[in-house]
């Protein structure tokens, strides 16, 4: 990974609370070096962002300590990051209209090469909402996909243990994990011993936020982005209303991907919120063969330099 990624500069830019990340994206490519960002005014800062920081504190020193600390855990802990810049960022993340400056990785990215389906859905399924999104996930990652989910319990967990099972079949990286929380934590921590399979096999845990952020309510919807940005589509297998999942099927409409429903459960006691996106034109599917037959006629589905244009990363490194 190249040293410069490990800059004190990025882990400035990703501390500095008053700025979006489109602000450090443009920061990055503007200030030469961490000492240079350091040393600039809020009034210079906002001149080069092209706005004013109202409300915002303005704590460049404080910010500088928590870059140096973080610096200092991610070595300890062989937490990887990647920069909005860097060619292992991901392409389709980097396409997407709100993209995270920093994403901090244990284990590997997604796949350049190949497609990802995220699959999300209710903490608290039925038992077919279980074994349909394990079926499911296990058939995604024999077939060489790699699976993206949070780590929350029910679908998500499920989800990735049907991909684990299918990635040792096909040898191949299987599921990734976006958490909502800082990358040295684990939440629930009921889940962490999956997390450490994740790695294990060869698959990754991403967080946009810092070592030691704390999980809260607004890090896990902004988390649902980052979910639907890595995949070329969302499978929502079973969501009551006002489920987290239809907040990633949302996220995945606004940047133009496909968005598909489990069949199975669309009427079951916790489906309701799957089948109002069905009404609205998500497709139902009753395999994952629906989802790559529909792949396969649009040009694509996992062959290496076919679902990505060959003109960009051909693979993510592996991460220690």
């Amino acid at each position: 990974m190249p040293t410069s990624l490990r800059s004190v500069k990025a882990l400035l830019l990703a501390r500095m609370a008053c700025l979006s990340n489109l602000d450090r994206i443009a920061l990055d490519d503007l200030v030469a070096d961490a000492g240079e960002l350091r040393a600039l005014s809020r009034a210079r800062l906002e001149e080069l962002c092209g706005r004013r920081f109202r409300s915002a504190a303005w704590e460049p020193e404080l910010w500088w300590h928590q870059a140096e600390a973080d610096g200092q855990t991610l070595r300890q802990l062989s937490i990887a990051f990647v920069s909005w810049f860097d060619p292992a960022y991901p392409a389709l993340l980097r396409e997407t209209s709100r993209p995270p400056f920093l994403l901090y990785v244990r284990g590997r990215l997604p796949l350049q090469d190949r497609s990802a389906l995220a699959m999300v859905g209710t903490r608290f399924p039925t038992g077919t909402g279980l074994e349909l999104a394990r079926r499911l996930a296990e058939d995604a990652a024999a077939a060489g996909v790699m699976v993206v989910s949070g780590l929350a319990r029910g679908i998500d967990a499920a989800a990735h243990g049907g991909a684990l099972a299918g990635g040792a079949v096909a040898g191949g990286a299987p599921t990734v994990a976006v958490l909502g929380c800082g990358i040295d934590q684990v939440y629930p921590p009921a889940n962490r011993s999956l997390a450490a399979r994740i790695v294990n096999a060869g698959g990754g845990l991403v967080s946009e936020y810092p070592p030691g952020t704390n999980p809260a309510r607004w890090t896990f919807p902004e988390r649902n982005r980052i979910i639907a940005g890595l995949a070329r589509a969302t499978l929502v297998v079973e969501a009551p209303e006002g489920s987290g999942a239809l907040i990633t099927a949302d996220f995945a409409l606004e940047e133009g991907r496909d968005v598909f429903v489990a069949a199975a459960c669309l009427h079951s006691s916790r489906g309701k919120g799957a089948l109002a996106l069905a009404g609205d034109g998500a497709r139902p599917i009753d395999s994952f063969a629906d989802i790559a037959d529909d792949w396969l006629a649009g040009g694509a589905l996992a062959e290496p330099g076919v679902a990505y244009p060959s003109s960009r990363p051909a693979r993510s490194p592996e991460f220690a």
